[in-house]
């Protein structure tokens, strides 16, 4: 008799300043190793996981999607409260569904949203070292926003992209940026249908450039039409960086990723 296999997918947040990244790698701590652990032994089977996104070494997630397939019956608060008790203190599951075969946390996605946070001012932070990119000096708010709609919509952001990116086509659709100040830091959401390697980093150095006044806005469209790597900006450090939301057909109702 064939098991019936179930397909489960979860929101997930953790802090990535002692990981690797989310991917699987040949050594380092790993998100999506120590998730998979956590989901086997309340599998009771070797299971793998496959999640929305790839955070890099540092980068943080507030809202990760991921899923995964089993035989195993269990009810999503067993799920949840199973799971949460096998992870480390930095990483927790926020919710559980049983959801179609069809479903897969990466190409069923619709849209990614990031965050990235800057802490502007005279001293470091003690406390958010490992979630924000230190300035001495406050940036101009209205010049990087102006530098930001530049970029806005279907491009080929070969300029922004990591050397070691291993996507087949620098083409993205970037559909807003969102550049405001809250709670002491400034704040810069991107939302994309997808991104490539260091793509956000990669924008927030050519940011800060011209918020500083090292380069005008325009530089912002130079360097995009240029698709050269090598003539953009600093690449933003990671720890400044969460996947802060992951946006699916209304069909799976799953929860609002703002809360």
């Amino acid at each position: 008799m064939t098991n019936i296999v179930h397909r489960i997918a979860l929101g997930l947040e953790y802090d990535g300043t002692d990981f690797v990244g989310w991917q699987i790698q040949r050594s380092g701590r790993t998100v999506q190793e120590t998730l998979a652990n956590a989901v086997s032994k309340i599998a009771n089977e070797n299971l793998s996981v496959f999640g929305a996104g790839r955070t890099d070494a540092r980068v943080h997630a507030e809202y990760q999607v991921a899923h995964f397939d089993t035989s195993s019956v269990r009810d999503p608060r067993q799920w949840l409260l199973g799971i949460n008790s096998n992870l480390p203190n930095d990483v927790v599951v926020r919710w559980v569904r049983t959801v179609d075969s069809k479903f897969d946390a990466r190409h069923s996605a619709l849209l990614r949203t990031y965050r990235y946070l800057i802490k502007e001012r005279e001293t470091r932070s003690a406390l958010l070292r490992n979630q924000v990119w230190w300035w001495r000096q406050e940036l101009d708010q209205e010049l990087m926003k102006k530098a930001a709609a530049l970029l806005i919509g279907e491009h080929d952001f070969s300029a922004f992209r990591a050397s070691s990116c291993q996507s087949h086509s620098p083409i993205r659709r970037l559909d807003s940026v969102v550049i405001n100040r809250r709670y002491g830091l400034l704040q810069i959401e991107f939302t994309a249908n997808a991104f490539l390697q260091h793509m956000v980093r990669n924008i927030v150095g050519v940011l800060t450039d011209v918020g500083c006044g090292k380069a005008s806005p325009s530089w912002a469209a130079e360097v995009l039409k240029g698709r050269d790597r090598k003539k953009a900006g600093v690449t933003a450090p990671p720890q400044g960086l969460s996947l802060i939301g992951v946006t699916y057909p209304y069909l799976y109702d799953f929860p609002d990723f703002s809360k």
